[in-house]
């Protein structure tokens, strides 16, 4: 895997972060790629809220300060503070009152896993972190990166494919993890909607979105709607849906 011409393609398949972490890049990126794997674990180490010893846990005990933890923390922190603004409290890194950036690392972590492959040259790659896809350039001259979306009602089907040139898209729902999205004005399960999907431009947003969007249920509609470059799709329980209206462009 640690060679090969830039016509090929190579892909490998990464545990962390509590997922897969998938990737499709030219042939000739088998270096840049092992380096932003290093990044990922990196990432684990630092923001894992399930490992004690991380800067996350620790800084959520208030064992360290923000001054203390990895200088990365302030920024995810930042950011993730803007996107609750941004969603009316919607989106939290204190989901059920415990301190937890997931909601933003994970999709950061992949848009920069992506940007780093782009500033080592690709032109043409993309990162999957458990279905949250970043996807640079095109999958081969003139052909579009494909993405497909899980059918939360049908375990193994999907319910549509989504293709573009250098996009993000990101899912969030209850199909493989349960009620694990809280409503922060409630405290309770976000239950109103199946799934539902960003696209857009960035990762770390779309995926931030997702999640904001998720525990809105159905008041998402209108504030997605409203947001700038990005799309929504979204399914109900009952398998109704609804598009945002310039979704219908990412649609394969």
């Amino acid at each position: 895997m640690m060679s090969g011409a830039a016509d090929e393609r190579l892909h490998h398949a990464e545990h962390v972060m509590g997922t897969v972490v998938s990737f499709d890049v030219p042939g000739d990126a088998a270096a840049a790629m092992a380096r932003a794997i290093r990044w990922l674990h990196w990432v684990d180490a630092t923001f894992s809220p399930y490992r004690d010893d991380s800067d996350v846990s620790r800084y959520g005990r208030g064992e360290l300060s923000l001054t203390e933890c990895a200088p990365e923390l302030a920024d995810v922190l930042e950011q993730a503070a803007a996107i609750s603004d941004r969603s009316g409290g919607y989106f939290t890194v204190t989901p059920g009152g415990r301190f937890d950036p997931s909601g933003y690392v994970k999709g950061w972590a992949i848009e920069r896993t992506a940007a780093m492959l782009a500033e080592a040259g690709s032109a043409s790659h993309c990162v999957n972190g458990g279905g949250d896809v970043r996807c640079v350039g095109s999958r081969q001259p003139g052909q579009p990166w494909r993405v497909g979306i899980a059918d939360p009602r049908q375990p193994g089907t999907l319910a549509v494919v989504v293709a573009g040139h250098d996009f993000a898209v990101a899912t969030s729902g209850a199909a493989e993890r349960g009620p694990h999205i809280i409503n922060p004005h409630t405290g309770q399960p976000a239950t109103g909607l199946a799934s539902i999907t960003i696209a857009g431009p960035s990762l770390a947003l779309a995926d931030a979105y997702a999640t904001a969007a998720f525990a809105m249920g159905d008041a998402a509609r209108g504030w997605a709607e409203a947001l700038d470059g990005y799309e929504a799709l979204a399914i109900a329980p009952d398998g109704a849906t609804w598009h945002t209206t310039g979704f219908s462009r990412y649609l394969a």
